[in-house]
C-alpha cells in the first residue's frame, strides 16, 4: 500500500467528527431578539458528506458558521472530534485557541475564491500551511491535486484559470492541511451549472476516495444530491434528515417549505439529529 493509500485509510475513521448539543444562537435582545438556532441537536458524521438546506432565515448558514468555530453560541455546547475520538469544545476556548483550532484542524471552502492573485496555484494550496509554519505531505498533497484535476495548472496564476478551477483551487487548499472536517457555504453559488457540476464531483470524490468529512451549506437541490445526507431546517430547528438523497427528493422536500411556511409542521424525525442516520431509527 502506498503512503497515500495509507493516509486515505487512517483518514476513514467511523465515527462522529463534530458535535452541537442543545445550541442556541439569538441576536439582540428583548423583544427585538431574533433566534436563529433554537435548541438543535445534530451529529456530523466522519467520513460523509452533509447537506444543510431551508428556506431563507432557516438558521442553515448560522448553524454552519456555529459548528466551524466562526461564530459563537447564547447557549449550548460544540464539540469537533479529532481521528481518535477525542473531543475539543469550541463553546468553551478563548479567542486565540479557536484561531489555532481553524487554521490546524478545519478547512473551509466559499463561494468567493479567496486565492491570492500574485500567486500561483499550488502556492495558493499550501498558504495556510506555509503561513502556519507547517510542511505539507507530499504524498497526500498529490494525491489531493490529482483527485480535483489540477496537476496541469499547478504554475497558472487565478487570472490565468476558470472560475471553476479557481475553486478547485479553493478546494484542494481546504483539503491539503488534512482538516478534521471541512465546512463550505455555497460553495458552487459563483460558478456556472457546469463548472459547479465539477466541482461537487470533486468534493464528492474527496469523501469517497480520501475520507474527508464535508458540511456544505446550499439552496441547490442539485448540490445537496451529491450528499450522503440532507439535513433540513426551519425556524431554526432541524426538522427533517434525509439519507441518500436524490435532486427530485429533495426538491420535494423543499417545495413542503413554499407550501406550508417556514415549520411545515412536525417531521418523523423529530428535531434530534443525533446519531447518523435517522430514518434507521423510526
Amino acid at each position: 500500500m502506498t503512503t497515500a493509500a495509507q493516509a486515505a485509510v487512517t483518514y476513514r475513521t467511523v465515527g462522529t467528527a463534530a458535535r452541537a448539543q442543545a445550541v442556541t444562537k439569538r441576536y439582540g435582545q428583548g423583544e427585538t431578539a431574533v433566534t436563529a438556532l433554537d435548541q438543535v441537536d445534530v451529529d456530523i458524521e466522519r467520513g460523509r458528506f452533509t447537506a444543510i438546506m431551508g428556506p431563507s432565515g432557516s438558521g442553515k448558514s448560522t448553524l454552519m458558521h456555529c459548528l466551524a468555530g466562526l461564530d459563537s453560541v447564547s447557549s449550548g455546547k460544540i464539540w469537533i472530534y479529532g481521528r481518535d475520538g477525542v473531543a475539543s469544545e469550541l463553546t468553551s476556548m478563548k479567542d486565540k485557541q479557536l484561531t489555532n483550532l481553524r487554521r490546524d484542524r478545519i478547512g473551509f471552502i466559499f463561494q468567493a475564491f479567496n486565492l491570492l492573485p500574485t500567486l500561483n496555484a499550488v502556492e495558493n494550496i499550501t498558504l495556510p500551511m506555509d503561513i502556519a509554519g507547517r510542511k505539507p505531505n507530499k504524498a497526500w498533497l498529490d494525491r489531493v491535486i490529482g483527485t480535483v484535476g489540477l496537476a496541469d495548472r499547478l504554475k497558472h496564476r487565478p487570472s490565468e484559470l476558470s472560475g471553476g478551477q479557481q475553486q478547485r483551487v479553493a478546494v484542494a487548499r481546504a483539503l491539503a492541511g488534512q482538516p478534521e472536517i471541512i465546512f463550505g457555504d455555497e460553495p458552487t453559488g459563483n460558478l456556472d451549472s457546469r463548472s459547479g457540476a465539477e466541482v461537487l464531483g470533486f468534493l464528492r470524490r474527496s469523501v469517497d476516495e480520501l475520507g474527508q468529512t464535508f458540511v456544505m451549506v446550499t439552496h441547490d437541490p442539485s448540490a445537496a444530491a451529491y450528499a450522503d445526507r440532507v439535513l433540513f431546517l426551519a425556524d431554526g430547528r432541524i426538522v427533517d434528515d434525509m439519507t441518500a438523497p436524490s435532486a427530485d427528493k429533495v426538491l420535494d422536500r423543499m417545495r413542503q417549505f413554499d407550501l406550508h411556511g417556514h415549520n411545515p409542521g412536525p417531521s418523523s424525525y423529530g428535531h434530534d439529529a443525533r446519531g447518523g442516520d435517522a430514518a434507521a431509527q423510526r
